[in-house]
């Protein structure tokens, strides 16, 4: 209860009109915290209407997208302001390491527990647009590194950004796939091959 009074008392102080952000940084919240992103407690705890809260996502499932989204995006670029490698190397520790915090966040060990198989549909499915833009944040960084001669591959990147993802995806759900831990390591071996870093 102090924890929602001080997340009530954090909007209120930064607007007094709450707006789509302010209801993306209380997901956020809820769902670090492995509580459940239901949109009526959401809308109360901002001070808004649930209609209000439908008009700025469409849906549940396109507002729950958007939170996991903003984590992933966060979560990218905290991998990448400590990777110092260039090439085949940063392309790793940036996938390694932000498999490693996918797969330690509370909040998507306890969504994968309780929602698994819809979790997988709302992230993987085109529509929802998680996927597309979690390939197009890999396919700029191998950009980027061939572009300054650190990486030359014969592949197309855009396909090689989605292998990447899909591998990203297979590891995250293991539990769900295989009945198996999910574990970052056992992914390292095979990004090595497609990123030809033993060759």
């Amino acid at each position: 209860m102090l924890h929602q009074l001080s997340i009530v008392a954090e909007v209120s102080a930064t607007t007094h009109r709450p707006g789509a952000d302010d209801a993306l940084r209380l997901g956020r919240r809820r769902f670090q915290a492995g509580e459940r992103l239901d949109m009526s407690a959401v809308a109360d705890l901002l001070g808004v209407n649930r209609v209000t809260l439908y008009r700025w996502f469409g849906s549940r499932d396109r507002f729950v997208v958007e939170v996991v989204w903003s984590l992933a995006r966060q979560a990218l670029d905290v991998v990448e302001s400590d990777v110092t490698g260039r090439g085949p190397g940063r392309i790793l520790a940036l996938v390694g390491g932000f498999l490693d915090l996918v797969i330690a966040n509370t909040g998507m060990q306890r969504w994968l527990a309780d929602d698994g198989e819809h979790a997988m549909r709302l992230l993987t499915r085109h529509d929802t647009n998680f996927q597309p833009r979690l390939i197009a944040a890999f396919e700029a960084v191998l950009r980027e590194e061939t572009e300054h001669g650190h990486l030359d591959l014969p592949v197309d990147l855009h396909e090689l950004a989605y292998v990447i993802v899909r591998l990203v995806e297979s590891y995250t759900y293991l539990d769900l796939i295989t009945g198996e831990q999910p574990d970052a390591r056992r992914a390292e071996p095979i990004l090595r091959m497609l990123l030809r870093l033993d060759t």
